[in-house]
């Protein structure tokens, strides 16, 4: 591809929101390039990893619901016929201890958007799933449907898919953009000038180190342990069906069954250390590790001496909210940002595609909860 080939739109980071865009943009009939510095779903990015979850509940928060519902669709469409399987219907099951006020929430908008599921009480639980130990569990709801992407190969084929129609692949450095008004070009650490019409800047834990003025405040890229655990020789308890994917908000954990024979996966949602993504150390930390494993004896007896059997250091890319950044760079006319994804994000990649590639193409209407402006210096986490 030469420097100064030109293209409708250049997007810059080949995670889950830029392959998603690069794929909705090619399927509209538009040329496009996209770059990423490490390569798709890479060791230090936030859709790197093997698994993610994709689940509607997210309380009365109805938006986040519906492009859950949405992006759901896409991904089955998309991935259908794929082996080994880049989608896991293991249901999820939300559990809720002494205020299960959330958790009425949830079931309230799950009905208003006609997502399947079932509600549990205590008693349910422990005969359903004998192998979790429930103590301040008070009730529970399971997202029959929903379930779990394998992450890292679920981009990697998204992109595939993106240069099947069209979309130019490459590895390289973007380095960041300078003056303001419209931009006619990016440049490459080797000096390369890839000029577009659009650059689309979904670059996840990067945007700050990016755009350090406009967003080097307002991206908090945060140090996040995950564990796996061995469970017994020939013991299916731990794998779909016998054990849904599950999260326990009032702890802040969440975890998934032995998939593909890697474990138990299990993991702590609260924000860990701001960490430098480039630069960050991927060995977790012993204060971590302890932790975890404590409550793996808590909730899942048969594993208290379980060995852990793999380990990984990823990141979350926060805003102050947790709502997704998707707006215009507020100096640079045909710059925008496609982040935020801050720990929920993975899922929403199908329809964070397509908004961006309506509100490129079609300048349709923003939504206010992803504007620049609703982007604080200060977190308050209120997405989850």
């Amino acid at each position: 591809m030469s420097g100064q080939k030109a293209y409708d739109v250049a997007v810059v980071g080949a995670g889950v929101f830029g392959a998603w865009t690069a794929w909705h943009l090619a399927k509209r009939g538009k040329k496009v390039a996209l770059i990423d510095a490490y390569g798709p779903a890479n060791g230090r990015a936030s859709s790197g990893g093997e698994s993610r979850i994709i689940r509607m509940g997210y309380g009365a928060d109805e938006l986040y619901t519906q492009w859950s519902k949405n992006s759901l669709a896409q991904w089955k469409k998309f991935l259908v016929g794929a082996q080994p399987p880049l989608f896991h219907e293991t249901g999820v099951l939300w559990l809720g201890g002494n205020d299960d006020s959330q958790l009425r929430r949830t079931a309230t908008v799950l009905r208003r958007c006609n997502v399947p599921f079932e509600e549990l009480d205590r008693a349910a639980l422990e005969k359903k799933y004998p192998q979790v130990l429930f103590e301040d569990v008070e009730t529970g709801i399971l997202e029959t449907n929903s379930g779990v992407l394998m992450a890292r190969r679920a981009v990697a084929a998204v992109v595939e898919g993106a240069v099947k129609l069209g979309v130019e692949y490459r590895s390289a450095q973007i380095l960041k953009p300078a003056g303001s008004g419209r931009q006619e070009a990016v440049v490459t650490g080797q000096g390369e000038r890839i000029m577009a019409g659009e650059f689309v800047f979904a670059c996840g834990a990067w945007l700050g180190k990016v755009f350090p003025e406009v967003l080097g405040s307002r991206i908090f890229p945060s140090r996040q342990e995950v564990f796996f655990f061995g469970v017994p020789a020939g013991d299916t308890r731990f794998a779909p069906p016998a054990l849904p994917t599950w999260l326990f908000q009032e702890d802040l954990f969440y975890g998934m069954p032995d998939i593909e024979s890697r474990g138990l996966k299990i993991a702590y949602d609260g924000h860990g250390e701001r960490i430098d993504p480039d630069m960050e150390s991927r060995i977790v930390s012993p204060v971590m590790r302890e932790r975890v494993r404590a409550y793996v004896a808590l909730r899942f007896p048969a594993l208290k001496d379980a060995p852990i059997v793999e380990t990984r250091v990823c990141q979350y890319e926060n805003t102050s909210s947790g709502d997704f950044l998707i707006d215009r760079h507020p100096g640079m006319e045909n710059v925008w940002f496609a982040g935020g994804g801050s720990g929920h994000g993975f899922k929403h990649g199908p329809a964070v595609g397509e908004y961006v590639t309506g509100r490129l193409l079609d300048r349709s209407q923003p939504e206010l909860r992803f504007s620049l402006a609703t982007k604080d210096t200060v977190q308050r986490r209120a997405v989850y």
